[in-house]
């Protein structure tokens, strides 16, 4: 058996090239990486006076309230919960669940089209979200002009299991068919990143659109600089 030689030994260069090719996939999250998404976006329009809008925000419809819908609870139970304990904003938190598309904002800048431009190139397009399994159908179909693009899209209140828990990492990578090392993941939040990138997945922490391209180009990515 030959010995390879200077010439036709693998460089460290070689092997990250090789790497780099091993991601054919990419995973988003949704909320604040494609959508801004925000509670106050919604009840702005409803509380006029900003100390009491701030307190309802800390108080009454928490982050960590609705957290509950993104695991699987039906919006009825847990809003029935919430105006029992607070009887005089109960029409405020009945308007959470009809109303609920009016706190996901504007589109986040730059992001939509690197997502245009992977599909474009037959880049493996999916997702992973933590979102209601009763507010995501409306929200998929409003925006199926960019949702059509992706291949499947694991929602965790329709599977009772939310990030950063590794389970839901798992079910993705076998519904979608992929291996983790030849998936590229992207997430604001740093624990569902942090959750990601232990399973082997390459995990970005995502601050912008422009950084974003950046490392997808960095890992070899079909998508222009």
């Amino acid at each position: 058996m030959a010995v390879p030689t200077s010439s036709t030994r693998p460089t460290v260069a070689s092997r990250h090239a090789r790497v780099k090719l091993l991601k054919t996939a990419v995973i988003f999250d949704v909320g604040r990486v494609l959508y801004d998404w925000d509670p106050r976006i919604l009840y702005e329009r409803l509380i006029d006076d900003d100390r009491a809008l701030d307190a309802f925000l800390r108080d009454v419809v928490t982050i960590d309230w609705h957290f509950q819908h993104d695991a699987g609870r039906d919006f009825a139970d847990t809003s029935a919960e919430l105006s029992a304990l607070h009887p005089h904003h109960a029409d405020l938190i009945a308007a959470w669940g009809p109303r609920f598309n009016e706190s996901i904002g504007a589109r986040i800048a730059g992001m939509h089209e690197i997502v245009e431009e992977l599909d474009a190139a037959g880049v493996p397009l999916f997702a992973i979200t933590n979102f209601s399994h009763e507010f995501w159908p409306p929200f998929r179909a409003r925006e199926a002009h960019l949702f059509d693009r992706f291949r499947d899209v694991v929602v965790s209140g329709e599977e009772k299991m939310v990030k950063p828990d590794a389970a839901i990492y798992l079910l993705a990578l076998a519904r979608f068919g992929l291996a983790a090392e030849e998936t590229v993941f992207v997430d604001d939040n740093a624990a569902n990143v942090a959750a990601a990138r232990a399973l082997g997945i390459e995990s970005v922490l995502f601050t912008d659109a422009a950084s974003f391209r950046a490392r997808l180009v960095e890992l070899g990515l079909p998508i222009a600089a």
